[in-house]
């Protein structure tokens, strides 16, 4: 114990302590906060001032960096408040009670309107922040219909935009992995293999996206419901609830808002689809614009998400308010203040989105500047443990580093090179390619579930699910998934068979099935 509490090892102190205040308190801003104040007293030594000084910095950080306009976090805080407006204005043109009763001749039960969501969210895979804030915003309406709590729209939300952006060539994880596996395949000798088709052999080995996709279609088609997310489901089914009551709300529009009666579902998908193209496109023009190439991996590489998100808002917006204007014109009822109205009630309710963003944001700073990444990495790199557990290792720490620091983009950036290093000095090329999927797959659990991680506070936002509530829920599934995985990386460590590690894998999945069917029985409503 004493050696832990250490200095070497206090970097690790104020991740830790959000992460158990998060699940002991269950207030994320409180959590955030407590971990915001944690790590600035150990980044400045102890000084008061110093830690004070060291958060100004880190929240003047998120709007301006190095003298201009910080593109990244300051965007994605504009996007979500164009989105938010957008959303009520698709609300009072009557698109999105038009779009849910369309929809309802589409689909005509919970299980088909839960496979909808799932497929749109694996179908949106050219991003994840993209996938998650517009899978929820589309699939909402219809999962309300059904009673769908809103905690399990926000779980088929995550995980399908993290974890299938990261198994995605085309997309904008997959160009930053290629660019990552490059030099560790020089430095192997490796140079008959593309950092192209090294990708694709990454593909079967990432075992928790793998896992975690199949058990999201197991809870689809068998209503596997445990732990929290078998009491929201509970809510959602018996009483009609499917929010979570007790707890702050993001993403929802006020109910008092006047909305047409007669309208089309163009009001709402012609807005998202403008958003959605734009996005894209503009994606695409911007990584060539950067790139001063037009070859798909370079563009994808290069490409600026955040400056498409601003332009796929302002042309979705724009969209938005031409179907507003169209259905209300002839209606007494709404005046100019309506307008008001609107943006006023898009903004409230993205604002506890932005508000949780900033904290994460601002502890993502410090906890950089902890080094708390470069702990756990040396922990990898100096341990001594046979080759054949060393995959399972790896991906634990994975998991870890990217739990306590809520980005997996930062854990892939350190752990993929000190792995890469590890196995090459080990001689185990073999092993290269199986240990960065170990990395990759641990990163996107971490990423998965962390409460201060990007993807999961705009998967709460965009499904429109308390975010702790989210993370809660969640988490069961998510650990059962990593626990199977493990077992994968386990095996593939030993046998080096990958497609004797996918069969334990699929045979622990049916093993879940049967358990389920057992020992869970679907929540049924009562009879009338």
């Amino acid at each position: 114990m004493e050696s832990f509490l250490s200095w070497e090892y206090m970097p690790l102190i104020p991740p830790l302590l959000t992460l158990v205040l998060v699940v002991l308190t269950r207030k994320v801003g409180i959590s955030l906060g407590a971990g915001i104040i944690t790590a600035a007293f150990v980044v400045a030594g102890g000084s008061i001032t110093g830690s004070l000084s060291l958060v100004w910095e880190a929240f003047i950080g998120i709007f301006i960096a190095e003298g201009a306009i910080n593109t990244w976090e300051a965007f994605i805080l504009i996007f979500l408040t164009m989105l938010g407006i957008m959303t009520a204005f698709m609300n009072m043109s009557g698109g999105a009670k038009a779009f849910t009763n369309w929809a309802l001749n589409k689909f005509k039960t919970r299980r088909s309107a839960g496979l909808a969501t799932g497929i749109l969210g694996i179908i949106i895979f050219i991003d994840d922040y993209f996938s998650a804030l517009i899978t929820g915003q589309v699939a909402r309406p219809l999962s309300d219909k059904y009673n769908i709590s809103r905690a399990k729209l926000a779980y088929y939300v995550d995980t399908t935009a993290s974890p299938v952006s990261v198994i995605a060539p085309i997309s904008s994880w997959g160009a930053g992995v290629m660019g990552l596996v490059a030099p560790l395949l020089i430095a192997a000798g490796l140079t008959d293999i593309s950092p192209f088709q090294a990708f694709l052999y990454l593909i079967p080995m990432n075992f928790y996206v793998i896992t975690a996709l199949i058990m999201m279609f197991i809870v689809i088609l068998t209503r596997f419901d445990i732990g929290l997310m078998r009491e929201q489901e509970r809510k959602a089914i018996v009483d009609g609830v499917v929010v979570d009551e007790m707890r702050e709300v993001p993403g929802d529009t006020d109910e008092d808002l006047p909305s047409v009666n007669s309208s089309s579902s163009q009001a709402l998908l012609v807005p998202m689809i403008g958003l959605a193209a734009t996005v894209i496109i503009m994606m695409f023009i911007t990584g060539g614009l950067e790139a001063g190439a037009w070859s798909l991996f370079e563009i994808l590489e290069n490409t600026l998400v955040t400056h498409s998100l601003i332009a796929g808002g302002i042309v979705g917006l724009v969209l938005s308010l031409f179907y507003y204007f169209r259905y209300t014109r002839a209606n007494d009822a709404f005046g100019p203040d309506k307008i008001w109205l609107g943006i006023k009630t898009g903004f409230k309710a993205m604002f506890p989105a932005m508000l949780v963003l900033t904290l994460a944001w601002i502890i993502g700073n410090l906890i950089s500047q902890l080094g708390t990444g470069d702990v756990l990495g040396a922990m990898v790199e100096n341990s001594n443990l046979p080759v054949s557990i060393l995959l399972g290792v790896v991906f634990v720490v994975a998991c870890i580093m990217a739990l306590a620091t809520g980005t997996s983009w930062g854990s892939f950036g350190i752990l993929i090179p000190v792995t890469g290093e590890i196995m090459i000095s080990l001689g185990e090329t073999d092993l290269l390619l199986p240990a960065i999927a170990a990395v990759l797959a641990g990163a996107v659990f971490g990423d998965h579930c962390s409460p201060i991680s990007d993807s999961t506070i705009l998967s709460s936002t965009g499904a429109g699910s308390n975010h702790i509530t989210h993370v809660l829920t969640q988490l069961p599934y998510a650990v059962l998934s990593a626990s199977i995985a493990l077992v994968g990386y386990i095996i593939l460590g030993f046998t080096s068979s990958v497609w004797l590690s996918l069969l334990a894998i699929f045979v622990l999945l049916a093993v879940v099935v049967f358990v389920s069917k057992a020992v869970y029985k679907p929540i049924e409503k009562p009879a009338q």
